[in-house]
C-alpha cells in the first residue's frame, strides 16, 4: 500500500513489495540506517538503544527484526518488550542510551507499524537528522561489526512501572486529593499497551476501574483513531457503570482523550486545555500547541497571565518552540501533553494524573468542568491523496487565493478569518491532505472544511 517517510518516522502497512511498504527488508535497511548516524554522533567503545513497541500484531516480528539488526551493527539493546511511547521517551536518559526506538504506528489501523526514531535525549529527531538517516538508508552506507563485536540485547520490562513511578513523583499531582475523591472510570485500552500501563497508574491513584479492550493482543476493537465515532463501546460502558468518566489512548498510549460520566466526549482538543489550565494555575507560564489546535489553549494561557504560540505539526515542532519559549506545558490538540517537568513528549500518563487532580480538587463533574471552558468546535475532513497529484501546486494557489486573509505558511497553509480558521496540509503520517477548521459552531466547522474540499478538488480537476 505505501511507505512514509517523514519526521513522524518510517511508517507503512505491513507485507507487499520492499520499498513500497514496511517490509522485513525495510525494517532492516532502516534501522541499519539509524545505527549507522547514531554511531556518527559520538565516537565511544559502547552504544546503547532502547526499544520497545506498542502491541499489533506485527509488533515482535518488527522489533526482533529492529533489534538484531543493532546487534549486527555492535550496538547493545535495551529491550522493553510491549511499552508505550511515552515510557521509551523516559527510558532513553535514565539508561544513559545513545538513542531509542519505538515500534508503533500511533493511531493508524492494526496492517499499519513505523520505526519511531529517538534521540539520545529521549526526543523525536529533527528534520535534518531524518533527512541524513534517509541518505544512509538509500546510499548503503551501512558497516557491519565483526563477530567478536556484535551488540547484545538485555531484556528490561519493569520500565511501565518505572514510568508510573516518575508520574507520581511529580509535585502538581494530588494523590491524596484523586484518592478522596473516589472516582470510578472506564478505561478503553484499544487492546494495546494502554490496558497496561493506564489501569496499573489508576491503580496506584486508588480509582477504581473498569477494564474495556485491555487485552494487549493487537486486535483493535475499533479504529485506534480515539475519537468519538469510535467509541459507542465506551460510552455505554461509562453510563452502564455510572462512572465518573471514560479515558480512551491510542494503541502507542501518547494521545489521550477524556468522556464525560452522560457518555459524552470531553473533547480530545480539550485534553490539552484542561491540563494546561491546571498546571498554568498552579505555576503560571507559556504554553505551544500546533497550528490544527484550538484557539481555547490561547484563551486559557491569557487567562492565567501567559502567552501561547503556534509551532509547524509534529511533536518535534512543538517541542522546538516549547523549548525556545520557556513553555510549561504544551502539547498537540489530538490530546498529546508535553509536560517538561517530566520530559519532552507526548505522554497519556502524564495526562491522566494532571487531569483527574484538577477534577478532584474542582470537585466537579467531568460536564461542569467540560462547561468551564471556551466552546470552540472542530472540522477534521481529509483528501485522498492520488498519483501525479501535485501538493504543493495546490497549496500555492490555495495561498493565492487567500492572500488578503492572515495567512501562515510555516506548515501548510493556515487561513485565519475573524471568529474561525482553516489549516490544510500534507499529512506526516498518511498519505493524505488534512483539513482541519474551528468556528463558533460545529455546523460552521463542517461547512468550512466543506467549501475549501471543493475548491481544492476545482483545482486538482479531481
Amino acid at each position: 500500500m505505501t511507505l512514509i517517510k517523514s519526521i513522524s518516522g518510517i511508517r507503512g502497512t505491513i507485507g507487499g513489495n520492499v520499498g513500497d511498504n514496511l517490509t522485513p527488508i525495510d525494517a532492516v535497511k532502516f534501522a541499519s540506517a539509524y545505527g549507522v548516524w547514531l554511531k556518527q554522533q559520538r565516537n565511544k567503545e559502547n552504544y546503547r538503544v532502547v526499544v520497545g513497541r506498542d502491541a499489533r500484531i506485527s509488533g515482535e516480528m518488527i522489533q526482533n527484526l529492529v533489534m538484531n539488526t543493532l546487534v549486527g551493527l555492535g550496538i547493545h539493546v535495551i529491550d522493553l518488550g510491549l511499552s508505550t511511547t511515552p515510557t521509551v521517551e523516559v527510558a532513553v536518559p535514565m539508561e544513559h542510551a545513545d538513542g531509542g526506538i519505538i515500534l508503533t504506528a500511533s493511531h493508524n489501523p492494526k496492517q499499519w507499524n513505523a520505526l519511531k526514531l529517538l534521540n539520545a535525549k529521549g526526543e523525536f529527531l529533527n528534520g535534518e537528522e531524518g533527512a541524513k538517516i534517509l541518505d544512509i538508508a538509500e546510499n548503503g552506507e551501512m558497516i557491519f561489526a565483526e563477530v567478536d563485536h556484535l551488540g547484545e540485547i538485555t531484556k528490561n520490562e519493569a520500565y511501565i512501572d518505572i514510568h508510573i513511578d516518575e508520574v507520581l513523583k511529580m509535585p502538581l499531582v494530588n494523590k491524596e486529593a484523586i484518592a478522596d475523591a473516589q472516582f470510578r472510570v472506564v478505561v478503553d485500552g484499544v487492546n494495546s499497551t494502554g490496558g497496561i500501563a493506564i489501569p496499573l497508574l489508576l491503580e496506584r491513584l486508588g480509582v477504581h476501574t473498569v477494564k474495556l479492550f485491555c487485552e494487549p493482543n493487537g486486535q483493535f476493537p475499533h479504529n485506534p483513531e480515539p475519537l468519538k465515532e469510535h467509541l459507542y463501546d465506551l460510552a455505554a460502558e461509562v453510563v452502564k457503570e455510572n462512572a465518573d468518566l471514560g479515558i480512551v489512548v491510542d494503541p502507542d498510549v501518547d494521545r489521550l482523550a477524556f468522556m464525560d460520566e452522560k457518555g459524552e466526549m470531553f473533547g480530545e482538543e480539550y485534553t490539552l486545555v484542561a491540563c494546561a489550565d491546571y498546571v498554568l494555575s498552579k505555576t503560571p507560564g507559556n504554553t505551544v500547541s500546533n497550528m490544527s489546535s484550538t484557539r481555547a489553549l490561547r484563551d486559557i494561557t491569557e487567562k492565567h497571565g501567559g502567552s501561547y504560540e503556534a509551532s509547524a505539526v509534529g511533536e518535534v515542532n512543538v517541542v522546538e518552540l516549547m523549548k525556545k519559549n520557556n513553555a510549561i506545558i504544551g502539547g498537540e490538540g489530538n490530546g498529546g501533553i508535553i509536560y517538561p517537568e517530566l520530559h519532552y513528549g507526548r505522554d497519556a500518563l502524564v495526562g491522566v494524573a494532571l487531569f483527574l487532580s484538577l477534577l478532584a480538587e474542582k470537585q466537579m463533574t467531568t460536564s461542569e468542568l467540560r462547561a468551564t471552558y471556551p466552546n470552540y468546535f472542530m472540522g477534521k475532513k481529509k483528501i485522498e491523496l492520488t498519483p501525479g497529484m501535485d501538493v504543493d501546486g495546490i497549496l500555492a494557489k490555495m495561498e493565492d487565493r487567500y492572500q488578503n486573509e492572515n495567512l501562515t505558511t510555516i506548515d501548510g497553509v493556515k487561513i485565519d478569518f475573524s471568529n474561525s480558521w482553516v489549516h490544510l496540509r500534507k499529512s506526516n503520517t498518511e498519505p493524505i491532505i488534512r483539513i482541519y477548521t474551528e468556528a463558533p459552531s460545529q455546523e460552521e466547522a463542517d461547512a468550512l472544511g466543506d467549501k475549501i474540499i471543493s475548491e481544492i478538488k476545482a483545482i486538482a480537476n479531481i
